[in-house]
């Protein structure tokens, strides 16, 4: 399997992505559709709980982002939308990558919802 173009909705917003091919990524895509609350986290991602968690299988055990890099957290279950650099952190896993500039995500002050999904 390659990577899987996916869509994320935002406000009036449709935000192109991908996710890898690695076994929590392909949980992820098992997944979808998928509509959650994402929030600010500490003013470099935003992130939200996952319904289920993903498969770490064969995952290395932390990562280093990129921004625009789309991120899972297993410790917390959590799906993490990279916004700036914060370096490895243990217990990450890199599922995908943003095609667009990812400024959008930055500044929230509540949360927001966001859908993800394959695209067509």
């Amino acid at each position: 399997m390659t990577d899987t173009p996916i869509r994320i909705h935002l406000e009036n917003r449709v935000i192109s992505a991908v996710l890898h091919d690695n076994p929590a990524a392909n949980s992820l895509r098992k997944q979808l559709p998928l509509a959650l609350d994402f929030r600010d986290y500490a003013r470099q991602e935003v992130l939200a709980v996952l319904p289920e968690k993903l498969a770490m299988s064969g995952m290395p055990v932390g990562s280093d982002p990129e921004i625009g890099d789309i991120g899972y957290n297993h410790r917390d279950g959590v799906a993490v939308l990279h916004y700036s650099k914060i370096g490895y952190w243990p217990g990450t896993a890199i599922l995908g990558h943003f095609d667009e500039d990812v400024t959008i995500f930055k500044g929230w002050s509540s949360s927001k919802p966001v859908r993800i999904e394959l695209a067509d």
